[in-house]
């Protein structure tokens, strides 16, 4: 009698809690079918502003929209960030399948963007052990030297050029950018030019404008809250002109690439005929062609290469441009910090030679300026969504299967209950070790991304954004042009967090003239 009571009260009690719902992360009320989609659509382009909005509102810092059948959950809490890509790391380890990450990644086959498989493994590996391997990073650091001294002769003749030494800001960050990841992947900083000359003092020409702005107009289209993804019904009506976008984008981006890649697949294939083995990899191009499998074909088909470089690209040029043209905005109307990176520099450097990627470990103060801009100013508001591939909790809620988990760079570091006056640039509020880095593994801000979908590059990405600031402010003084009283600090009203215009600042040499040359 007694066991079957013990039966009768433990399924009884397994019906009541079965039949619970489950408990969501807070969030606003939804309309049957659309879900939140109605309210998302009303405050398109600039959508993260809405979603920060309502977590204010709501007092959280995890939320839940339903967008159709999707649920995309935000966090803007380090705690619960490090549960997303720690604790719950294998759970949320996919992405999204949207229009414009199929087109970008030519049908997943490289590695950001790709769903977790094993495609994505593949690539993934090949990315970690092969071409950001320490070993490629060192053998490529005279590509980078290059560009480092080009950007000092490029801002040497543009302002000495100029009566009024004015310097787009924006234009040098992000072509110098755009520079060195060409050079790395693609082993040429000119798509038309033949060999590059190392002394050249020219600008970007056409093709490399039209190739940055592919790359910045491609990052604004990722994952940028496209109605049709969350209503497949709606794909190939183009409502939104995404489709369109992205096709140019890539149009763009194959006649650029595509001529170089095929001269290496030939490359490649004139030397495997003729029985010669091929010399030391030049860039990440001949890494990636390069590659055979176990019976001594290719690893990588076409197009997983040309999805590898395009990506590659894309993940390099827009967090060191950005930081860099809001750090110097920041410190523009704040001489004094100006003034501390500047002695810094001298004090490890001095004024005798230009400074170099062995520098950056002592350059503490620098770093700071760069982890504040990181910091406030993200690029993007949301890093890449981590799609459950199971039902799974996060700080005591349910997260179901399928709902992308999104977290906010904003949302961390412009969190109050982390910072103390978050808006405010303080640089030395990071002064609180012996060696400041620029990734910051408590996600109280994201420079670069954590756990199993993390940044493979962040040893590249460190040198690459700290030569480009430590150059510009060892070689020249940068102050606010005449007659401007304060640099605005407006963000741009799209779906990024540029400044809302162009920084335009004057730059006078602050060297010795054979520095220059």
């Amino acid at each position: 009698m007694a066991s079957c009571l013990l039966v009768f009260f433990f399924f009884r009690r397994r019906r009541v809690v079965l039949s619970q719902p489950r408990q969501l992360p807070p969030g606003p009320a939804a309309l049957p079918l659309v879900g939140n989609m109605h309210q998302l659509i009303w405050n398109k382009p600039a959508v993260f502003r809405w979603i920060h909005r309502l977590l204010k509102e709501l007092d959280t810092d995890i939320m839940c929209l339903r967008l159709g059948v999707t649920h995309v959950i935000a966090v803007t809490c380090p705690e619960i960030a490090c549960e997303v890509v720690r604790k719950n790391d294998k759970v949320l380890a996919s992405r999204p399948t949207t229009l414009a990450s199929e087109s970008f990644s030519l049908g997943y086959k490289g590695t950001i963007v790709t769903p977790h498989g094993e495609q994505w493994s593949k690539m993934r590996k090949i990315l970690t052990s092969e071409v950001l391997a320490p070993s490629m990073e060192e053998k490529l650091h005279h590509i980078r030297k290059e560009e480092y001294d080009h950007l000092v002769r490029y801002i040497n003749n543009t302002c000495t050029s100029c009566p009024s030494n004015l310097v787009d800001v924006r234009h040098v960050a992000q072509h110098f950018c755009g520079n060195m990841i060409r050079r790395l992947v693609l082993g040429r900083r000119y798509f038309n030019s033949g060999p590059l000359v190392a002394s050249s003092t020219n600008g970007p020409g056409p093709d490399e404008v039209a190739h940055v702005a592919a790359l910045f107009t491609l990052l604004n289209y990722l994952y940028s809250f496209c109605v049709s993804d969350y209503f497949p019904v709606l794909q190939g009506l183009d409502l939104e002109g995404h489709e369109t976008a992205s096709k140019n984008v890539m149009k763009t981006l194959n006649r650029l690439h595509d001529p170089i890649i095929q001269e290496r697949i030939r490359e490649r294939s004139t030397l495997h005929n003729g029985g010669q083995k091929k010399e030391a990899c030049r860039d990440f191009l001949d890494v990636l062609v390069s590659l055979d499998d176990a019976n001594g074909q290719p690893l990588l088909s076409v197009d997983e290469i040309r999805a590898q470089i395009v990506e590659m690209m894309y993940a390099t040029i827009d967090n060191p441009s950005n930081a860099v043209e809001w750090a110097l905005a920041e410190m523009a109307n704040m001489p004094e910090v100006m003034q501390k990176a500047t002695d810094e520099l001298d004090a490890v450097v001095g004024k005798d030679r230009l400074v170099q990627e062995f520098d950056i470990s002592q350059l503490n103060y620098l770093k700071a300026c760069i982890r504040e801009a990181f910091r406030i100013h993200p690029y993007h508001a949301f890093n890449p969504p981590h799609v459950a591939m199971a039902d799974t909790n996060v700080a005591g809620y349910t997260i179901p299967k399928g709902s992308h988990v999104i977290l906010s760079r904003m949302g961390l570091g412009r969190n109050p209950k982390i910072w103390d006056e978050p808006l405010e640039f303080r640089p030395n509020r990071h002064l609180n070790t012996t060696d400041v880095l620029l990734h910051e593994p408590g996600l109280r801000f994201i420079s670069f991304s954590s756990g199993r979908r993390g940044c493979p590059g962040i040893s590249l990405g460190t040198s690459v954004t700290m030569m480009l600031f430590a150059r510009m402010l060892q070689g020249f003084t940068w102050t606010k042009p005449h007659g401007v009283e304060s640099i605005c600090l407006e963000e741009s009203s799209s779906g990024a967090l540029a400044l809302a215009q162009p920084l335009v600042l004057q730059a006078k040499p602050r060297l010795s003239a054979h520095i220059y040359i």
